[in-house]
């Protein structure tokens, strides 16, 4: 975390900064962020699901923008859990453009390697991670395993069973 916002604090220096959480995935890490940044700051959230029920590959991108602050002419960071295809990220940068804010950039904690599919590149990432299915630290499976402080890959048979660690 001290290194994803030194990323960020030099990038921004002291100017006021909109921080979106993506939920659900990202709320353990925009709360980490958060509190190690001494600009001003506006926190947002958007929910933003690709993932349903116990899939494990994505599916078709549902936002719900309710709870977003103005952007208009401000910096945002978009902060999301993992950036595994892209096409959340995408999509999701693409509609938060359109409220034309000054700059627009994006932080995840993980990247997984050789996944990606869109030709867009997070600015700031924490961790490039193998093509592993993981839970922790806010990411889920079936609803589960947010909570756990470190993340974990389940193995294809807890997968298939439900099962988790």
């Amino acid at each position: 975390m001290r290194r994803l916002a030194g990323e960020v604090a030099a990038f921004y220096g002291e100017r006021p900064l909109t921080i979106i959480g993506v939920l659900t995935g990202s709320v353990v890490l925009l709360a980490d962020l958060i509190r190690q940044l001494a600009m001003p700051l506006r926190v947002g959230v958007v929910q933003a699901r690709s993932y349903r029920g116990g899939a494990t590959q994505p599916g078709p991108l549902a936002v719900n923008a309710d709870y977003l602050p103005e952007l208009g002419g401000r910096d945002v960071l978009v902060v999301d859990d993992i950036f595994d295809t892209g096409h959340t990220l995408l999509e999701l940068v693409a509609q938060l453009d359109e409220s034309d804010p000054r700059s627009l950039r994006s932080l995840v904690l993980l990247r997984k390697a050789g996944r990606q599919r869109v030709a867009l590149v997070p600015d700031h990432v924490g961790f490039e991670i193998p093509n592993e299915f993981v839970v922790g630290y806010g990411l889920d499976y079936r609803d589960m395993y947010r909570n756990l402080p470190y993340v974990a890959a389940l193995e294809p048979a807890e997968l298939s069973e439900g099962k988790g660690p």
